[in-house]
């Protein structure tokens, strides 16, 4: 058993049981492989992620297993915490067809500028253009509602804000406090971040019903230096 966790690089199994794997993943390590296109067809990077270092662990080292996991939400490359996945389609669709009616996700973030108020909503419609950049519209033929819940816990010039998620949208924290003027601390991509600082996200707690005992399960990671 010790051999095979040594093969989870920036990976902690939190709870495994018949139906899903819980998981906290370190900052820097990849959800899914990235895709890239060679002569008109998509081709896996073959990068170290989630996903697959799972699926290596669920087949116990026997490469022709037909057993894998499956994902049902991700985490960004450089946010860390807690996430799941599913050991079967089945599980896989019961999570994903009803998302926000049977999980809960609360991340910690360290944002840019003091905020106006001690707690607040963002609402809007998200869409990904070409250059994979995530931005709010008004064009509902192509965005996806995105609903983010905050509230400050620790004031000052780089709050400390607790939020949850109501919607399940990519890079959804990271675009909804950039376009309220508080970006993410060491946000390369929407914020003002420069270099190789860390980004102050991190996936907290998940909570979920349990799609074989309905039972509501909780798991809670440790609070990242930054929110310290």
């Amino acid at each position: 058993m010790a051999k095979r966790r040594d093969r989870l690089r920036g990976i902690r199994i939190i709870h495994e049981d018949a139906e899903v794997i819980v998981v906290e993943k370190s900052a820097g390590i990849l959800t899914q492989e990235t895709y890239r296109r060679v002569r008109g067809r998509g081709v896996r990077g073959g990068e170290y992620c989630v996903e697959s270092a799972l699926t290596d662990w669920v087949r116990k080292g026997q490469v022709r297993s037909r057993l894998r996991v499956y994902l049902v939400h991700r985490l960004d490359r450089e946010t860390s915490g807690v996430m799941m996945v599913a050991k079967t389609p089945e599980v896989q669709e019961y999570f994903r067809s009803q998302w926000g009616d049977v999980t809960e996700k609360t991340y910690l973030a360290r944002v840019e500028g003091g905020m106006d108020s001690e707690s607040g909503v963002f609402e809007s419609l998200l869409v990904e253009e070409d250059d994979l950049r995530v931005h709010s519209t008004s064009d509902v033929s192509r965005g996806r509602l995105a609903r983010t819940e905050w509230k400050v816990v620790r004031d000052g010039p780089r709050p400390l804000v607790e939020v949850v998620l109501k919607t399940g949208r990519k890079n959804q924290i990271r675009v909804h406090f950039a376009e309220a003027g508080h970006p993410v601390v060491g946000d390369v991509k929407y914020g003002r971040a420069q270099g190789r600082s860390r980004l102050c996200l991190h996936a907290w707690r998940l909570s979920f019903v349990h799609p074989r005992t309905h039972e509501r399960m909780s798991f809670e990671t440790p609070v990242p230096d930054f929110a310290r």
